[in-house]
């Protein structure tokens, strides 16, 4: 069974064929395995993720109500990727005006930490849904805005780019973005999920776009704090990150993932 597949391969145990795992929108290919609409019919990925044997789905779930609707969050707006442009957003807004008030932002001050038992049932019931939903693959939990990527849709670009010119200064704007991670993943840890994934897109295509150094001091040991909460809990721990950190591999394996 695909599952059992998937959980030997994060258990880094044999299993009677490689794992394997995709990330895949495309709406048509799906109708082209399957024959099924998977805009109308919520069966078609299941079908799909057995024609082409996946064992492991790519999720995460950063809690019950979105950054926007608890404070201020930058729109970047969106380029096309699914079908029929249903993705792309033109709006461009940043409620930012100056690096000031960025170095002045506290994430915890600025959206709030739910309260932890009912972040944790909401956890656990999407969890279990999601599961029940797709049996035959192994569906992990996971947090998306951990640290950069927090900051990333709460400032834009411009604004970060701006903020991390001063090391001292985003150093302590990035402990707000660990402390409200760190609640998230503290509810995450008391579910019965066995794998986590921690997203963070810390670097750009061409690599790290600040200093290594500050990810060394500022960046990775809050990812190891973040992921002790989850291997004290009996999780594995996958880190994802869009762009290019080969030269980081070492440091995310000594930080836990």
């Amino acid at each position: 069974m695909s599952y059992e597949i998937g959980i030997r391969a994060l258990r880094r145990e044999m299993a009677e064929r490689l794992a394997h795992t995709e990330y895949c929108s495309n709406y048509a290919l799906v109708r082209t395995v399957t024959g099924r609409d998977p805009k109308a019919d919520p069966g078609a990925w299941r079908e799909f993720y057995r024609a082409w044997e996946i064992d492991f789905l790519w999720t995460t779930n950063d809690g019950p109500v979105p950054w926007e609707e608890r404070g201020r969050a930058t729109d970047m707006g969106h380029a096309e990727f699914l079908e029929g442009g249903t993705d792309r957003r033109d709006r461009i807004f940043c409620p930012f005006s100056d690096v000031e008030e960025v170095w002045a932002f506290d994430a915890v001050k600025e959206y709030g930490l739910p309260d932890m038992e009912e972040l944790v049932s909401y956890y656990e019931r999407w969890h279990r849904e999601g599961q029940r939903a797709h049996p035959e693959q192994v569906l992990p939990g996971g947090y998306y805005k951990t640290l950069i990527s927090g900051a990333i849709q709460a400032f834009g670009w411009e604004m970060l780019l701006l903020a991390a010119a001063d090391r001292k200064k985003f150093d302590r704007v990035l402990e707000g973005f660990f402390r409200l991670s760190l609640h998230h993943y503290q509810a995450w840890a008391r579910t019965s999920v066995e794998v986590f994934i921690c997203h963070d897109d810390m670097v750009w295509a061409q690599g790290p776009f600040m200093h290594p150094d500050f990810y060394r001091a500022s960046v990775f040991p809050r990812y190891r704090k973040l992921w002790e909460v989850l291997h004290e809990a009996g999780k594995i721990v996958l880190f994802c990150s869009d762009g290019t950190w080969t030269e980081f591999v070492d440091d995310i394996a000594r930080a836990g993932a």
